[in-house]
């Protein structure tokens, strides 16, 4: 991890609310260059909201967030395309688009002479390329999820948000995924995710951020913050972190005992 001063994006005392519910409270959070941050919490903690706030697509109640010195909010919806790609956690595409329009359109804020080999780039990467040419809709969702990535691989941005990535795919093509996004922040770009598997956060992130109805509880390496009592709060269920073996470090895993 490239720990540098000067943030890539950063979010200061960020608050959501909406009618009566506060989604996020006095949310704080700064991204460095080659840094992989997973948001992690149980369900309505907050985490699909912090990351629109951070996208730029949610305008937060109270709170600032920049992309180092420039305010998000005089960005133009095109300068926000060029500095940050969303990978939300549906992608609804409607017209019969083949695969390869649909990574095109992640093309569409730059334009420039290398757009073809950033797509084909991007399709080789989460591997697919050999059905280029099939319509988006008749793939499985599984498929679709890897071609959604590809899209904004093609972005080429410095900063990718990731929200659930891993959720529809199997277990190899999760490995082969996080992967890919782990060696995209080993040359540099900056992720953020959203993630609901835990020992995804556990072994691929650079530091974790636990919210719990919509507060900022914790932030910092996975190890020393997905503890056992501090996953057990936040989830309020039992859970136990273990160590295998050195190599492979902690599991996490839901207790077998009583709910807390």
């Amino acid at each position: 991890m490239n720990l540098i001063s000067n943030p890539v994006i950063k979010c200061e005392n960020v608050s959501v609310v909406r009618g009566e519910s506060t989604i996020l409270q006095d949310v704080s959070l700064h991204a460095s260059q080659g840094e992989l941050i997973a948001i992690l919490g149980p369900n309505g903690a907050g985490k699909s909201t912090l990351l629109g706030v951070l996208a730029g697509d949610l305008i937060p109640n109270s709170g600032t967030v920049s992309f180092g010195e420039e305010q998000i909010s005089s960005l133009t919806k095109r300068e926000l395309a060029q500095r940050r790609a969303v990978l939300p956690q549906q992608v609804t595409v409607s017209f019969p688009f083949s695969v390869e329009e649909v990574v095109e359109m992640g093309r569409g804020p730059k334009q420039t002479g290398t757009d073809q080999d950033l797509i084909e780039m991007a399709m080789k990467r989460v591997d697919v390329l050999e059905m280029r040419s099939r319509l988006y809709r008749s793939l499985s969702i599984g498929e679709q999820a890897r071609v959604s990535m590809a899209r904004i691989l093609a972005q080429d941005t410095p900063l990718l948000l990731l929200d659930e990535p891993t959720a529809v795919l199997d277990i190899g093509q999760q490995e082969k995924l996080m992967r890919i996004v782990r060696s995209l922040v080993d040359d540099g770009r900056t992720v953020i995710a959203v993630f609901h598997d835990l020992n995804v956060a556990m072994s691929f992130a650079d530091r974790v951020v636990l919210l719990q109805r919509g507060k900022q509880v914790a932030i910092g390496a996975p190890r020393e913050t997905m503890t056992a009592e501090a996953l057990s709060n936040i989830y309020e269920h039992k859970i136990d972190v273990i160590t295998v073996n050195d190599d492979t470090g902690p599991i996490v895993i839901p207790s077998s005992r009583d709910r807390i």
